[in-house]
């Protein structure tokens, strides 16, 4: 299932092009300014973001420029402004596409399709890559986990949501992000990912030691914190990168 963030001010033009976008089968989630388009697209990690220019509280353009500061989510602008300048802009920002409006509902779910067949290419053609955390590894071609040159038998279903977890190490990964990620729904059941959690953190001790801890974030998800290491041992590459991303933030 693929879930699209709508971002639209307009609650006429939000629901037809929401009920659109669900008649042709994507999970959409609905926004209507900028400061809530966020919001949800840091919780709900959207596949595909429409968003018009035109916002309140925070316009389309300083959305696009704080998610493109993040991430590569794919972003389709749509909106009614004429002026060359502002499309240009938005494409500086980085947006993949642009439709004006009015539009032909034919077109925007063309035009979407087409985005994301670009996306699961080059996924494709790029294999996710290896993790390293403070003696953790995670090899996702191999679906391999060593710790402390150990190596961890995991299910693939429990390799994926450590995968995730250890990804987004300190930061809260949200249920329904791993819901789609792991399972490719937007909601599954919630006693089997607790089932599944629950045995991750058992085989992830060994000799009485563990890479971290997965705590449980009440309503929200569950978040990956790295074991404690001696002060004299050097910080991975990760986390150095997660420690300058914090304090830049």
């Amino acid at each position: 299932m693929i879930k699209i963030l709508l971002v639209e001010d307009d609650p006429d033009i939000l629901d037809l092009t929401a009920y659109v976008l669900r008649r042709e089968r994507f999970v959409v989630v609905e926004a209507s300014d900028g400061a809530q388009a966020l919001r949800r697209w840091k919780t709900d990690r959207p596949d595909l973001v429409i968003m018009d220019l035109g916002l309140p509280s925070l316009d389309g353009f300083e959305v696009l420029r704080r998610i493109r500061a993040e991430d590569q989510t794919p972003i389709l602008v749509i909106t009614g402004r004429k002026d060359a300048h502002d499309i240009l802009r938005a494409f500086d920002l980085g947006t993949d596409d642009f439709v004006p409006k009015p539009f032909e509902y034919r077109e925007l779910i063309a035009r979407v399709r087409a985005i994301l067949r670009r996306v699961q290419a080059a996924h494709a053609e790029t294999p996710e890559p290896s993790v390293e955390l403070d003696g953790l590894t995670l090899d996702p071609v191999a679906y391999e986990v060593m710790w402390r040159n150990e190596s961890v038998r995991l299910t693939p279903t429990e390799f994926r949501i450590l995968y995730l977890l250890v990804r987004n190490a300190g930061h809260v990964v949200p249920a329904s992000r791993l819901y789609s990620c792991v399972w490719g729904s937007d909601g599954t059941d919630a006693n089997a990912l607790r089932s599944h959690i629950s045995h991750l953190r058992h085989k992830l001790e060994i000799g009485g030691a563990s890479p971290g801890t997965i705590s449980s974030i009440p309503a929200v998800g569950y978040v990956f914190r790295a074991a404690p290491q001696p002060e004299a041992a050097t910080p991975s590459p990760l986390r150095v990168a997660q420690s300058e991303a914090g304090s830049a933030a």
